[in-house]
């Protein structure tokens, strides 16, 4: 099991539950169904990191969406460099898995719109190393 600091299990809290809220907020919809499958689809993270999200509440700073956005893109580039540096397992394989996540939450009302794939690809770009 890898530790992660108190701090950093924070970053990437607000990277995943970030993320989902970025998605969810790029097309008001039907927010418990959404939710609901972000919350079913944290099954395509790591064991580990699994943990690290039932830990404590989701972090996700407060203000308006042009406010968030910025901070959640910057805990997404943060969490790919403590996974980097701590777990290169789950470095690779995070990626795929936030993704995961925000597709199922896109595809919540059984429509994606382009609002929501523009944020997906944010959110991807954020995701490199």
């Amino acid at each position: 099991m890898i530790f992660y600091n108190a701090e950093e299990s924070r970053t990437l809290r607000t990277a995943v539950y970030g993320a989902m809220l970025l998605v969810s907020h790029a097309d008001p919809g039907p927010v418990l169904e959404e939710r609901f499958a972000g919350l079913r689809a944290l099954s395509n993270l790591s064991a580990d990191l699994r943990l690290v999200m039932a830990a404590a509440r989701p972090s996700v700073p407060a203000g308006t969406d042009e406010e968030i956005e910025p901070v959640i893109l910057e805990a997404l580039r943060s969490s790919m460099k403590v996974l980097a540096a701590k777990s290169p397992e789950d470095a690779a394989d995070f990626p795929r898995a936030v993704l995961a996540i925000c597709r199922e939450v896109a595809e919540a009302d059984g429509v994606v719109v382009d609002a929501e794939d523009a944020m997906v690809a944010k959110i991807e770009d954020a995701l490199v190393l």
